[in-house]
């Protein structure tokens, strides 16, 4: 067994125009002083990594690594969470994605996908030069928008749509293998990996890649209704990275998982913060101690009630509270003996 790594994290929702939001040092000395160990960093913000001269120069990283390790802080993991995305796009959202992508490759899907992938592949080598072995991010869908098959699918379709996301994530999977790093993507609505059946297909269609490994979230699995403990116990050997985020499910006789096209605060499905919502933590911290799960403890905050600020400063303390200390000595030691081979042998009756 292995003790959880935390408190830490997530940058993303917290950054903001004014301090200490601004900056990686506003944010560094900030999290500090709420008692977080750890950051994760979304690597789309140019205001806290130059990701491509990250993914050129060791001496970059090791001077952001310095940084950040001299506020008490450990870089956790990279996030790619917006790249990822744009490493497969159905047209039917292409002007929507279009919001992640730099202004020059803005209505030209082939050019925003091959920044994208570029974007990734420095995000494996500067997770490489910063000693890192996992990383954050989504698997981008081709057919989120079939999830309910009506029309009816036609054969063949779900299978060469698994093949062409293999397809487009294999030549960056090897760069990762080739840092020491698993892609942990977030299994997550609106992604082609959303659940353990759509994570096995896109495993197999990569050909079982070593790599492909998951950011486990049990606050999604509630908005779908699928059963987050025993996913713990069916993909515990792959589950490489966590985010500690809170969610609900009240279903009434209007709304349910659909959400009847509501804003967060009117669906059925919300995302809390910590402590404020239905996820059984105690077991989940439990289940991933007891399977040895080396991962961090990272902190998401996404709550459409309480504000970020009250959300980090309570999420620290529930993250901390929640870590297990594993144990390394059975509780009945103080009654052993030492036993030869005759003694055992005596004692069967032999």
């Amino acid at each position: 067994m292995k003790t959880i790594k935390g408190p830490a994290v997530f940058l993303a929702q917290f950054m903001d125009d004014k301090a200490p939001f601004n900056s990686l040092d506003g944010l560094c000395g900030w999290a500090a002083d709420l008692g977080y160990k750890g950051i994760q960093i979304p690597t789309w913000e140019t205001r806290l990594i130059d990701l491509t001269l990250a993914g050129e120069s060791k001496d970059y990283c090791d001077e952001l690594k310095g940084k950040i390790n001299s506020y008490g802080l450990e870089i956790t993991e990279l996030s790619t969470h917006l790249q990822g995305q744009l490493v497969a796009v159905h047209p039917a959202y292409d002007l929507m994605f279009d919001n992640f992508a730099p202004d020059d490759c803005k209505n030209n899907p082939a050019k925003r996908t091959e920044w994208a992938r570029q974007q990734v592949i420095s995000a494996a080598k500067a997770s490489g030069h910063l000693g890192l072995s996992a990383h954050a991010t989504f698997s981008g869908a081709l057919m989120w928008h079939m999830w309910h098959p009506w029309p009816q699918l036609p054969s063949g379709l779900v299978e060469m749509g698994f093949e062409e996301l293999a397809k487009r994530w294999l030549p960056l999977l090897d760069v990762f293998k080739d840092n020491g790093v698993a892609v942990c993507y977030e299994i997550h609505p609106g992604e082609d990996l959303h659940d353990g059946v759509t994570f096995e297909r896109f495993r197999e269609a990569t050909g079982n890649h070593e790599a492909v490994n998951i950011l486990y979230d049990p606050s999604h699995f509630v908005l779908q209704q699928l059963d987050y403990i025993t996913y713990i116990d069916h993909y515990h050997e792959f589950i490489k990275a966590f985010h500690v985020k809170d969610s609900e499910f009240n279903p009434t006789g209007k709304k349910g998982a659909f959400g009847g096209y509501g804003d967060w605060k009117d669906r059925a499905g919300r995302y809390r913060s910590l402590g404020d919502g239905q996820i059984d933590y105690k077991t989940v911290f439990s289940k991933l101690t007891e399977y040895g799960c080396d991962v961090w403890a990272v902190m998401e905050w996404e709550c459409v009630i309480k504000s970020p600020e009250q959300g980090a400063r309570e999420g620290a303390k529930f993250i901390s509270d929640h870590i297990i200390e594993a144990t390394q000595k059975r509780f009945d030691d103080f009654a052993g003996a030492e036993i030869d081979k005759e003694q055992l042998r005596r004692i069967l009756g032999l």
